[in-house]
């Protein structure tokens, strides 16, 4: 029976590179897939964009090729990236540049874009469509049009097929969805097609790269298994050993630090799902309550018994839009009475926004080293502490407003209990905001092509 290795280089923009070049040296994979994207980062790199029309895209993406394309391209390992973002049609245009530059043959890219539906939005609107908010269920975006500064649909795996049908060597991507990445070649090499007699299969190629897609997620980090997993300072990056039936196995780098057991494949299963027997992506619904897991041996599970059922007829839109600013400021009091000195540091900020007339959408004061992952659920144990940092943050509709806020705490080191410590004042930030909706298939206006590199 055929199988395909597939590995993940990157779960997330900022994500440690060794592992992927640790991937791409000692295993057999065929292809490996580099996710970058999170929900707000494309109104990030449309940000990005708009200042600069040649960037928007991750910068990550220039550092890695030169790293990883001269290990790749000798072995024949395919890279498929989301890393396009905002701008994939410059993010290939990068790439070319370096394949030239260390002349390392002659390459086609192919790049996916047409997610960012933020031209046509209101085209799309003017047909009938509501762009309802599936967190909060207003209605539409009338509210928040003046303030949209991205809109990106997440797409599927069908132009990633494509270009690797049309002989792609690496495939560059704007807002495809994280397990695109390895549905796409899946598809591709299995030959598995958008219909009724595919489904399962599709579904199991989704399963397969939910677990794999946030890299060390599946390995031992973010995990129950952090006690057990070996040498997890050289933690190595998933790999899925995938068969024509939909089958697959869990591993990782070989050689590698961290773990793969079914409780870290378990673990990640669940990640960011709702519904774990309607997991809807856009190639796809998967179940995962009928996956069956079995322990083969060492950092070895087998994935069988996925299910699903047909495409959606509606995409995911991630609208991102700007919603007003933040102020925040952090202090830390020292042993003795830290509890007490922070709760009059509380109660003195309190008392000059009040004075100040400063207003706000939103106060979160947090007692750093007691409650600030917890919030109010946590207990305060009357202690003396041996220190407690003090988080203020304010979201303001105004920038000033959210300055004065940010510059009330900073007057704490002069002005509050002895012993006050600072860091560096932090600035403030723009917050930007998402409104979740959907939109239709085929009102969004994807395309793709190839670069071709020639020597």
């Amino acid at each position: 029976m055929k199988k395909v290795s597939i590995g993940s280089g990157s779960g997330f923009w900022g994500d440690m590179l060794e592992p992927a070049i640790e991937m791409a040296e000692r295993s057999d994979v065929r292809y490996m897939g580099f996710d970058h994207l999170a929900e707000l980062t494309m109104a990030i790199l449309n940000r990005m964009k708009m200042k600069n029309p040649e960037s928007g895209y991750i910068p990550d993406i220039i550092p890695w090729m030169r790293q990883l394309l001269p290990i790749t391209v000798p072995k024949g390992i395919k890279i498929i990236t989301n890393a396009g973002g905002a701008n994939p049609i410059q993010a290939a245009i990068e790439t070319q540049k370096i394949i030239k530059e260390m002349k390392l043959g002659e390459m086609k890219i192919g790049v996916v874009f047409g997610d960012d539906i933020l031209p046509y939005i209101d085209e799309i609107r003017n047909q009938g469509w509501k762009f309802k908010n599936l967190d909060t269920e207003e209605e539409d975006i009338d509210r928040i049009r003046d303030r949209i500064v991205a809109a990106n649909a997440y797409i599927g795996a069908d132009l990633i097929i494509e270009e690797l049908k049309n002989g792609a060597n690496i495939i560059i991507t704007g807002r495809v969805s994280d397990n695109a990445l390895y549905v796409g070649p899946l598809m591709y090499e299995f030959g598995w097609k958008y219909s009724e007699e595919y489904i399962d299969q599709i579904a199991a190629a989704i399963t397969v790269g939910h677990i794999i897609e946030c890299s060390a997620c599946v390995t031992g980090g973010m995990s129950n298994m952090w006690r057990v997993s070996k040498r997890p300072w050289e933690i190595g990056f998933p790999i899925a050993e995938v068969y024509e039936n939909g089958e697959a196995v869990i591993t990782k780098t070989p050689n590698s630090g961290g773990i793969v057991n079914q409780w870290t494949v378990k673990e990640h299963l669940l990640y960011e799902v709702i519904d774990p027997s309607n997991y809807v992506m856009p190639d796809g619904i998967a179940d995962f309550t009928s996956v069956k897991l079995i322990e083969e041996g060492p950092n070895r599970v087998r994935v069988t018994n996925m299910k699903g059922k047909k495409r959606p007829d509606t995409l995911k839109v991630c609208i991102g839009y700007r919603d007003g600013f933040i102020g925040e400021g952090l202090i830390f009091f020292p042993w003795p009475d830290a509890l007490e000195k922070a709760r009059w540091a509380e109660k003195w900020v309190r008392e000059r926004i009040k004075r100040l007339g400063v207003n706000f959408d939103e106060l979160r004061i947090d007692y750093v080293g007691v409650n600030m992952l917890h919030g109010e659920s946590a207990p305060i144990d009357d202690k003396d502490f041996n220190e407690i940092g003090l988080r203020i943050a304010g979201k303001t509709r105004t920038w000033q407003e959210a300055e004065a806020i940010r510059r009330e705490v900073t007057h704490l080191w002069t002005m509050g209990p002895i012993g006050a410590s600072f860091g560096i004042p932090l600035n403030v930030r723009p917050v930007i905001a998402l409104w979740p909706s959907l939109v239709p298939r085929e009102a969004v206006k994807v395309e793709s092509n190839i670069m071709e590199v020639k020597e």
